[in-house]
């Protein structure tokens, strides 16, 4: 039923018709706040009006931002009273530490971890989940997770005006200390609990935002469902090489 609720409110946001309000209410039978903004429609759950006005302005801006980039995205985005609670609506398990999680048409907020954001962490997190949206993410497993996840970085940090060293804080400790990756980072690298969690996605946006200063934003976005010869011109070993001279012009 919930796909279905949420399929008539994405279709709300493209047609301008207004989603039929029983279908809203019963995603939370009586307790169901919801605000619609220019471009967002936000479904709050025991959640004060102002932090559902304040998501919907910045679910807006970051659809600014990946219409800009990737194109058009429905942003349909669940705020729920509880973690436990964001859970099931992700279908997700293990959430420790996530602040927002997109599934295939919708963002669901995790209130513990939004609430410890700063106001710019929570614009880059808003457009990160929302470009995993319009992108498909992983779509079915063709995009490898350095990208999708990479690319999700790009778009969340590409207007936030948030310094390099400070958005890749553990990896700069590193790159400093004279230890540089060896590799892209693989999908185990992503998983929750990971030992360096926070310097894969580090490592995955600085690569596509070295592939975006060297080749052009374009050329990133065409990366997408290709590969990197064909786009780029380079093997996988060269973008390798490419990427960890860039992380040691930029944090070292």
């Amino acid at each position: 039923m919930l796909a279905g609720m949420l399929a008539l409110m994405g279709a709300g946001l493209v047609t301008g018709a207004r989603p039929a309000s029983r279908a809203v209410r019963d995603l939370w039978p009586g307790a169901a706040t919801v605000v619609r903004g220019e471009r967002s429609l936000v479904v709050g759950h025991r959640v004060p009006s102002a932090e559902l006005r304040d998501l919907v302005s910045r679910a807006d801006r970051a659809c600014r931002t990946v219409a800009e980039v990737w194109g058009p995205v429905r942003a349909v985005l669940l705020f729920p009273a509880t973690d436990a609670e964001a859970a099931t609506l992700a279908g997700a398990g293990a959430t420790g530490g996530l602040a927002a999680m997109a599934t295939a048409d919708r963002v669901v907020v995790l209130p513990t971890g939004y609430a410890r954001l700063s106001a710019a962490g929570r614009d880059v997190v808003i457009t990160h989940e929302l470009t995993h949206v319009a992108t498909g993410a992983t779509r079915g497993g063709r995009v490898p997770m350095w990208l999708s996840e990479g690319f999700a970085d790009y778009v969340g940090y590409r207007d936030a005006g948030i310094a390099v060293r400070a958005a890749a804080a553990e990896l700069a400790e590193e790159v400093c200390a004279g230890v540089l990756p060896s590799r892209l980072p693989e999908p185990a690298d992503f998983a929750p609990g990971a030992p360096r969690l926070a310097q894969a996605y580090e490592e995955a946006w600085l690569a596509c935002r070295y592939i975006a200063e060297r080749f052009g934003e374009r050329a990133l976005v065409r990366l997408y469902g290709s590969d990197v010869g064909s786009v780029l011109g380079l093997s996988r070993a060269e973008l390798t090489a490419a990427w960890r001279d860039h992380l040691r012009r930029e944090l070292a």
